[in-house]
């Protein structure tokens, strides 16, 4: 079931219970967890929380501490899973789900009170109608004999139900496979962990930047489209400018203050050199050839055009002229046209602690990804749990100062993979689809062996293919990539991804029957 209230209905419910927290890797998934923590810890309400990052995980994780609470919350996670199914949890046992990947599992959606869903649907989203899946079985067609035991009957009016309940399945099965047909994601859970706080009152700044973090991943892993994004930033600045409402002159120098600006689409260009940024870019590299000899002269062409010296730009970004970097931005937009680079800004936010470092949501977000996905052994995947939630907190910048370190090597090994791909002609067209893998033994392979980072190379090489080939066919193609699971305990496993065409505006996934029936979540 639905919960229309969240105040009301999922947390007056759990004050005062101790609650389990299953949460799934992900970017959006942490930041809705630390908001979450934060309520609880302002309510003192016991709570354990556990990253979950497969089925198996959720399963031994409900296992081992099932029997200690009667309340769980599970966050972009077990929500495509029929969780009682799955589980076989007590009846008394609460679930409150929230989660962003879809379809949502039909049975968790009509389970009663025992499943209780927080995620909010959006317009465009329906729901198969209750009598339409659902029928309780007729035993009407069959008739006891004289010594008990049942027989057919084949009378018009048991006919006639028969063939209704035949027409009843194939219409059920249509409306199923059309409803489950496409994988994809919903709203950010950590915007819905944020509206909870703003309806307890309780919401801060810090909150805040926790939520706009969670939709920043979700546009920057292409996750939701453009429009979608535009919608909730709306909503959000609402809630920037009524939080920061007052002038610096009005407040402590260390405040916390979020803004509302326009930002370049260039990956941690405040903590790298301008032409680095530009060449590591998916947007800016794939849209200038930058791995090409013309590519190379293009951009330099626009530098001089927009009059900044190369050595500045080679340069970190905190060391050039004061007056070239408070004029990068405007010199860019002028010339964004005459390159090609219309959507190279986009609307965004900046945090500001005090006196030191600015940061964009972009920032935090490549930061916290790498950190997630850290190829250091000695490191659990819940050791890199715990320590994207710390980068999070404003009083840990060192932590995120290392993640963007990480992440700048990330976007490095993506780069040289991508043309390592296009100058080996490695990008194969198998007719209805592209493929390219990674050959077992190069360096870089470290890098991939984590979802984020092989679906960034993965986006990275399609563009640039389409960017460089005479098939105007490449467009409409998608590509599968793969590589070897560098981390996997077994030998001879390798990582498969699979994205959609250029041309596709849609970030929806048709799955195959396997990846339906192996989907995590």
């Amino acid at each position: 079931m639905f919960v229309s209230d969240l105040r009301k209905d999922f947390y007056d419910v759990i004050r005062g219970k101790r609650i389990l927290v299953l949460v799934h890797f992900d970017i959006d998934g942490i930041c809705a967890s630390k908001i979450l923590q934060s309520l609880f810890r302002t309510d003192h309400i016991l709570y354990t929380v556990v990253p979950v990052q497969t089925r198996t995980d959720l399963i031994n994780s409900f296992q081992q501490h099932a029997e200690q609470v009667k309340h769980l919350v599970l966050i972009n996670c077990g929500g495509c899973v029929d969780l009682v199914d799955l589980l076989q949890p007590p009846d008394d046992l609460i679930f409150f789900v929230a989660d962003n990947h879809r379809p949502l599992d039909i049975c968790n959606i009509y389970s009663g009170e025992q499943i209780r869903i927080l995620t909010k649907l959006d317009d465009d989203e329906e729901v198969p109608a209750f009598d339409d899946v659902f029928r309780e079985d007729e035993s009407e067609d069959e008739e006891s004999d004289e010594e008990g035991q049942k027989r057919p009957r084949f009378d018009e009016e048991v006919l006639e139900k028969r063939r209704a309940r035949r027409q009843w399945e194939q219409q059920r099965q249509k409306i199923l496979f059309d409803y489950t047909q496409f994988s994809h994601y919903g709203s950010s859970t950590a915007t819905l962990m944020f509206d909870l706080a703003w309806k307890l009152s309780k919401d801060s700044n810090e909150l805040l930047w926790w939520a706009i973090i969670g939709e920043t991943e979700q546009l920057m892993s292409e996750r939701i489209e453009q429009d979608k994004y535009l919608l909730v930033t709306a909503s959000l600045q609402n809630h920037v400018s009524r939080l920061n409402h007052k002038t610096q002159d009005e407040q402590p120098l260390d405040c916390l203050r979020i803004s509302f600006e326009k930002e370049l689409r260039l990956a941690l260009y405040r903590h790298w050199s301008f032409v680095e940024s530009m060449r590591h870019s998916l947007y800016s590299a794939t849209t200038l050839k930058l791995w090409t000899l013309k590519g190379e002269k293009r951009l330099h062409e626009l530098l001089a055009e927009m009059g900044l010296p190369l050595s500045q730009c080679r340069q970190k970004y905190c060391g050039m002229d004061v007056s070239l970097r408070n004029e990068l931005q405007p010199l860019l937009e002028s010339k964004a046209e005459k390159y090609g680079l219309d959507n190279l800004l986009f609307a965004s936010f900046y945090i500001t602690h005090g006196f030191r470092s600015r940061f964009s949501a972009m920032d935090y977000v490549y930061a916290t990804s790498a950190l997630l996905e850290t190829n250091d052994k000695e490191k659990t995947a819940a050791d890199a749990f715990l320590e994207v939630t710390d980068s999070l907190s404003i009083s840990k910048l060192t932590v995120l100062e290392k993640g963007i370190e990480s992440s700048k090597q990330q976007l490095e090994a993506v780069y040289r993979q991508m043309q390592t791909f296009l100058d080996m002609n490695q990008v194969i067209s198998a007719g209805p689809f592209l493929y390219a893998t990674v050959i077992e033994g190069t360096p870089d392979a470290r890098f991939f062996a984590a979802p984020h980072c092989l679906s960034l190379l993965a986006r990275f090489t399609l563009r640039a293919h389409v960017a460089v080939s005479r098939s105007k066919k490449s467009r409409s193609l998608p590509l599968i990539i793969t590589t070897p699971d560098v981390r996997a305990s077994e030998p001879n496993i390798c990582l498969v991804c699979g994205i959609p065409p250029v041309s596709e505006e849609s970030h929806r996934n048709y799955p195959t029957e396997r990846g339906r029936s192996q989907q995590v979540f």
